[in-house]
């Protein structure tokens, strides 16, 4: 079977195609409705990346990024939330604590819908999220800044820091109770679809059976850190959405450097060791928001007028794309970025 016929690649398709992007420019407005969200779940694509012998798929890496990049062109909100599912799948996928048995299943059945509350980890060593050993298990205190998909998820996997600088991970019902209460949605400029929220922790009680995963923090920076290096597929997605709002004879052109950087690109995600070709993955990252920039640019250019009216796609794609500037940001990946552009523009060129 060759990557494209995928039966997952086909229902990622027949969703976006029939669902996604027909509704876009109003779920933007409006936000994502729980019937994407069990649409999402019917189809399968919860379970892309989990193991087969608890109902997923296990696909190869490039069904995995192709499915992304299908997803984010066609509504992003709605990428936006069902991605942060994965990481939970992979996470249990990865352990060999009890809550693998409870959950991992359910999850890449896709019975139930996962968000996550671990990015605040990467502002290490400031600690927004603090995880304390007590008596019936850990207490969680501190703010988490981000959290998506409020309202649509059923369970939170997430982060804090112990006392003996460890990173700890466990699942969370995702619901106000005692301990864990949520801010109203977020305003943005762009994904107020997705129902992101921050989460104030006061004692959040969570029993030790909800625990996926316990190690030296360090350890888990050592492994996070090439993940942030590397071009996201959704960029390329939001990418290709807006050059086909082009014509061909400008789109072309962008399309085929588009083409260039993402092959390279994803070269590199499969690289045997992540810890390699550090500046050239973070010069592709920022070469391909260079190329999304263009692309939206373009296709708001080519609406005219209309491209300012909220019902136009290409103004949703741009500030889509501005929003893909920030997501997944590390204090590495912004400089690299930043010296990037200066560099297209030094001084007195």
């Amino acid at each position: 079977m060759t990557i494209a016929a995928h039966p997952l690649l086909t229902r990622a398709r027949e969703l976006a195609d029939g669902l996604l992007s027909p509704a876009a420019e109003r779920v933007d407005r409006e936000g994502v409705p729980a019937s994407h969200i069990e649409a999402v779940k019917r189809s399968g694509l919860l379970g892309v990346s989990a193991p087969v012998e608890y109902g997923g798929s296990a696909a190869p890496v490039a069904v995995v990024r192709e499915t992304a990049e299908i997803l984010a062109g066609a509504c992003c909100s709605t990428w936006f939330v069902q991605t942060q599912h994965h990481t939970p799948v992979l996470t249990l996928a990865r352990t060999a604590l009890p809550v693998r048995e409870r959950l991992l299943g359910p999850l890449a059945r896709g019975e139930l819908l996962s968000g996550v509350a671990y990015a605040h980890l990467r502002s290490h060593p400031r600690v927004p999220v603090r995880a304390r050993r007590a008596a019936d298990g850990w207490r969680f205190s501190g703010t988490v800044p981000w959290y998506t998909g409020w309202g649509l998820n059923d369970m939170l996997l997430l982060a804090g820091v112990t006392e003996d600088d460890e990173a700890l991970f466990a699942f969370v019902e995702a619901r106000e109770q005692p301990g864990l209460r949520p801010s109203e949605p977020m305003r943005l400029a762009a994904l107020t679809a997705s129902r992101t929220v921050s989460l104030d922790l006061d004692g959040l009680r969570v029993p030790e059976e909800a625990v996926a995963l316990r190690v030296p923090f360090e350890e888990w920076a050592a492994a996070d850190r090439p993940k942030t290096r590397n071009a996201s597929p959704a960029v390329f997605g939001i990418a290709e959405a807006a050059l086909k709002l082009v014509e061909e004879e400008y789109a072309a052109p962008v399309r085929a450097r588009l083409g260039e950087v993402r092959r390279r690109a994803y070269e590199l995600a499969d690289h045997p060791l992540p810890g390699e070709h550090t500046e050239e993955r973070l010069a592709l990252r920022a070469e391909a928001f260079t190329l999304l920039r263009t692309a939206t640019a373009a296709a708001v250019v080519a609406g005219g007028g209309r491209a300012m009216s909220l019902d136009h796609r290409a103004q949703r794609l741009a500030r889509e794309g501005l929003f893909l500037l920030v997501q997944g940001q590390t204090g590495e990946s912004r400089t690299a970025h930043l010296k990037r552009l200066a560099e297209r523009h030094p001084a007195g060129g």
